[in-house]
């Protein structure tokens, strides 16, 4: 590692198959703490390459326990988080909207490393029982629309860098890595970035995948729709900079999409709005994102139909009645 790190001090960037060594490397144990948070950091003082990224990626990916859903056209919501915000769950709850929706959801989560409460924080406070057992996940994917997979029961090689991400308690490269990362390879996906750079990255190496795909990114720095202001969204056909009334939808401040803080806090947030009696701001906002999603999954859905489709979900009780069934056949 010494001699990696005086590579990287020196202004040097990795190539795609070296990055993919030192990651595997780090996952294999083959570091110890200071030397992996050492590296980490030298990509918080610098941007991360394409290069870099994809190694990081694919190295993960090789490592991880694979779960084959081939058989469902599965949908991810997931954010890289890391954006500083401390919003409520959105991607949690728009992946039940979703499947209110009558779509199929694999969603990819893990526990809070730099905000208050995770989605993996959330499943579990309401007894959501983690597994990596491809009988239950379909089970519950063909009778609920949803499964759950907690990242580190699929990346156990990760186990190697959490004390790290613990102990620095900030955005990392393994923030970015998160959402490409689904060890069921979905075919869609609606991934939330915290900040522009990472959009460009994630819109440069998706387009050289088979995965539909929308990336989005609010420019005010939320790694999602949060209505607060305009927001930039890529998919493999076009990029656009929106307004929340562009999509007929109305601007929110950021205080009325806080998340609370404690798991708790946001965790009787979560269900309050999955129940529908969430403010108007955070309706909305869960209704945007299941909108876009919706619309990756569905190219030749109108934005105005996506916007109905979500809003029926979540008004109507199907999210709900699909959280609740989700629970229900826990074993």
């Amino acid at each position: 590692m010494k001699e990696i790190l005086s590579y990287l001090f020196d202004h040097k960037t990795l190539t795609k198959d070296f990055a993919k060594e030192v990651l595997t490397n780090i996952a294999s144990g083959k570091y110890n703490d200071p030397e992996i948070a050492a590296f980490v950091s030298v990509y918080l003082m610098r941007n991360i390459t394409v290069e870099e990224l994809s190694g990081f990626r694919d190295a993960l990916l090789s490592l991880c326990i694979p779960l084959d859903l081939s058989e469902f056209n599965t949908i991810d919501v997931c954010g890289t988080g890391g954006d500083g915000k401390s919003t409520f769950n959105i991607s949690t709850l728009t992946s039940f909207v979703v499947a209110g929706a009558g779509e199929k959801v694999a969603k990819h989560g893990n526990y809070s490393v730099s905000s208050n409460c995770g989605s993996s924080n959330v499943m579990e406070y309401y007894g959501y029982k983690f597994s990596s057992d491809k009988d239950k996940l379909r089970k519950e994917l063909d009778r609920t629309g949803i499964c759950f997979l907690h990242a580190p029961l699929f990346n156990p090689a990760m186990k190697n860098v959490a004390p790290v991400r613990k102990a620095l308690r900030m955005k990392t490269f393994f923030n970015m890595l998160g959402p490409m990362v689904n060890p069921s390879f979905p075919k869609n996906q609606l991934v939330g970035v915290f900040s522009l750079d990472v959009a460009r990255l994630y819109n440069y190496i998706y387009q050289d995948s088979k995965i539909n795909f929308t990336i989005i990114h609010s420019l005010d720095g939320y790694d999602e729709i949060s209505l607060t202001g305009p927001f930039k969204a890529f998919t493999d056909t076009w990029e656009r900079t929106l307004t929340p009334e562009q999509i007929g939808l109305s601007r929110v401040r950021a205080d009325e999409i806080y998340g609370g803080e404690s798991v708790e806090e946001a965790s009787r947030i979560f269900l309050t709005i999955l129940e529908g009696k969430g403010s108007r701001a955070q309706m909305q906002a869960v209704i945007a994102n299941t909108a876009f999603a919706l619309q990756t999954i569905d190219s030749k859905l109108s934005i105005e139909e996506a916007i109905g489709r979500a809003g029926d979900s979540l008004a109507s009780g199907k999210a709900l009645a699909v959280f609740k069934k989700l629970m229900e056949i826990q074993e």
